[in-house]
């Protein structure tokens, strides 16, 4: 499959505003584009079952009506951890199927895109966690960077953890989340250095965080 696996420094960073935004650019470029989140926790209860906010962005950034539950295998109604949303209601959340979903989607596109839940490491089982999913995908990965006080340590940890399983990054984005950062250029300077791939964009802060603007800011990688 080509594709890209979006991954961030941690929750509310802007994966989801950075993956729709993705989808617009390939899209405005003429390819066709197959969305995934597998795993989301806080889900709504609609008349057609859970819901999720983030594969639902997804699936309208496409303009495709995917099948709900090819796009979300694994959708939970608390907003907690995964695995632990997972073993609230006896569920094991598990690779296969979200494999099998993942070439189901691509067959006849030109790229999928998928987004992960929270960070790099975060739990999906006993055995199986965002990272090991993002392997078993075999796709580059994609780092959004909440640029914020803090934001340095977790992209440098998030980066070399992405390395060391053995996923190449294909590229950053630093998404303002704190305006009011201080020496947010220093500290893009930081990042640009210290990361081994290339910056894919700064996306500025919105106060409608729109993914069309928002591509606007972005390099295909």
């Amino acid at each position: 499959m080509r594709g890209w696996f979006i991954t961030g420094t941690d929750t509310d960073c802007g994966k989801t505003l950075v993956a729709a935004a993705l989808v617009h650019k390939l899209r405005a470029a003429g390819e066709d584009v197959a969305v995934m989140k597998p795993v989301a926790s806080g889900c709504e209860m609609t008349a057609d079952g859970l819901r999720n906010a983030d594969a639902l962005a997804l699936i309208a950034a496409s303009g495709r009506a995917w099948p709900y539950t090819r796009v979300n295998p694994y959708a939970f109604a608390p907003a907690i951890a995964p695995h632990i949303a997972a073993a609230q209601v006896g569920v094991a959340i598990e690779a296969q199927p979200i494999l099998d979903a993942a070439v189901a989607l691509a067959a006849g596109q030109d790229a999928l895109v998928v987004e992960g839940a929270g960070g790099w490491r975060v739990p999906l089982g006993d055995e199986l966690d965002m990272a090991a999913l993002a392997v078993a995908l075999r796709l580059p990965v994609i780092l959004v960077v909440g640029m914020r006080l803090g934001c340095l340590n977790h992209a440098l940890l998030t980066a070399e953890a992405i390395a060391r399983d053995g996923c190449r990054l294909a590229g950053w984005v630093a998404n303002t989340i704190d305006p009011g950062q201080a020496e947010f250029e220093a500290n893009l300077q930081t990042l640009s250095a210290r990361i081994g791939a290339p910056c894919l964009g700064v996306i500025p802060s919105l106060s409608d965080p729109d993914p069309r603007f928002a591509a606007e800011h972005l390099a295909l990688p």
